[in-house]
């Protein structure tokens, strides 16, 4: 059996690398190397990039996690030989050269888009909508996501997104059923369209805040996969 891979974490919108922390001591605990990029929020590109960056870091194979828009990221970085699997927790998954928003229209908007302020140019969740984003967080931990979170340019999810790693990766899906920022069933076409192993979890959009212990089952799930050579 060989070394225990790499995990290697992209954040969405509204959100840091901080969003992964507990899942993150998890990990750590258990003896992964673990490491979580900071996005720019500005160009998908840019954000693929500052992935494949982190690639250089890791010591092993690689189990890419993202995370909402996320999600988006690692579809594009994941092409790259050294991802060995990818998991996405409540994430979008846009193929190949489509943009992020293109599978969002064929379902209702979430209520959490009530909740939008533009800033500078950039979008942000107003404190109204963090029980949309993270209702299932007690409230200190609410307004500690709140006060962390990064606004993307405005344009970002009409960017064409190139590649489509899930096409050819194995890849675990976690569904938020209480989701109000990423419909649910979105989730559910997502995971189905890329033939991934799906957990469904009664949890907001953050499960890796509200439910970490169940989230570090399904990455090291996956992990022991890559481990063992095989899915």
């Amino acid at each position: 059996m060989s070394s225990k891979p790499s995990i290697v974490f992209a954040h969405g919108l509204w959100a840091d690398g901080s969003c992964f922390s507990k899942v993150i001591n998890l990990l750590v605990a258990d003896g992964y190397e673990v490491i979580a990029t900071q996005n720019h929020l500005n160009t998908v590109a840019d954000d693929a990039a500052a992935v494949r960056t982190s690639f250089s870091r890791a010591s092993g194979p690689i189990v890419l996690v993202g995370h909402s828009y996320g999600g988006t990221v690692i579809t594009t970085a994941g092409t790259d030989d050294r991802v060995a699997a990818l998991v996405y927790i409540c994430a979008l998954a846009p193929e190949d050269g489509d943009t992020t928003q293109a599978d969002q229209t064929k379902f209702p908007q979430t209520p959490v888009f009530d909740h939008i302020e533009v800033a500078d140019g950039r979008l942000f969740l107003r404190p109204a909508g963090i029980a949309d984003f993270a209702g299932d967080l007690p409230e200190a931990e609410q307004k500690l996501v709140w006060a962390t979170q990064m606004g993307p340019l405005a344009d970002l999810f009409s960017q064409p997104v190139p590649g489509a790693a899930w096409k050819s990766k194995p890849t675990y899906y976690i569904v938020g059923t209480q989701d109000r920022t990423v419909q649910p069933d979105l989730q559910r076409f997502l995971a189905k369209r890329m033939e991934a192993e799906v957990t469904e979890l009664a949890s907001s959009h953050v499960p890796m805040l509200s439910q970490p212990q169940r989230v570090y089952e399904v990455i090291r799930e996956a992990a022991n996969a890559v481990q063992q050579g095989g899915r």
